[in-house]
């Protein structure tokens, strides 16, 4: 028997896969509202101190909810549940869970170069669990021309947004805003399910699989 058999659960499995994911997601973002520590003076100038901390949450926030709404995309595909799907479903949940203590350190360093570097190796992290995750789907899951078009532009858009992540903390060594700026250039990457810059990565049905 092999790994992807081990299981073998139907969609009402990966209903509860769907459900715990959500529920984890929700507690990562609750975790990083709560790194909110108001200040006990008044007046708008403490509350602007509080700038450093409001912008890594601005910055943390849409990345966490697209990586959720992939995720709900990526599992509206997969029809059983397998070992590996799970292994990797927890490995993504584990590198997201992260971004929190990334968010923080970022705001609370202000934005310093190492702090900037931690923040982008945490944010590339999750990457590593979603493309295998994907693959495991993309195997095991619904089958069919709309589907294979599906997984190739994502996988493609995917391996871009690595790599500007990577770009991203070679120019963070030497301007942390520089490399923040990529952080945003890969949330713009994604922020729609299908937009112009899709056309990049569709390619034809008849060339080599990423």
């Amino acid at each position: 028997m092999s790994d992807d058999d081990a299981v073998g659960e139907g969609v009402p499995g990966i209903g509860r896969v769907e459900a715990f994911s959500d529920g984890v997601i929700a507690i990562i973002i609750t975790i990083m509202v709560l790194e909110f520590h108001p200040p006990e003076a008044a007046g708008l100038g403490h509350l602007w101190s509080l700038w450093p901390t409001l912008l890594a949450y601005a910055l943390s926030f849409p990345y966490v909810g697209l990586y959720w709404a992939n995720h709900h995309r990526l599992f509206s595909h997969a029809r059983r549940v397998t070992n590996a799907l799970i292994w990797w479903n927890l490995a993504l949940l584990f590198t997201l869970s992260l971004v929190p203590f990334a968010t923080a350190y970022l705001g609370g360093q202000h934005f310093s170069r190492g702090a900037t570097g931690v923040y982008l190796v945490i944010l590339l992290l999750p990457t590593l669990a979603y493309v295998p995750l994907q693959r495991v789907i993309r195997r095991t899951g619904v089958q069919g021309p709309r589907a294979e078009r599906y997984h190739r532009r994502t996988i493609r858009k995917g391996v871009a947004a690595t790599l500007i992540y990577a770009l991203g903390l070679v120019l963070a060594l030497w301007e942390p805003w520089l490399g923040i700026a990529a952080a945003a250039l890969v949330a713009m990457l994604w922020f729609l399910p299908a937009s112009p810059l899709d056309r990049l990565f569709d390619g034809s049905a008849g060339q080599l699989r990423p």
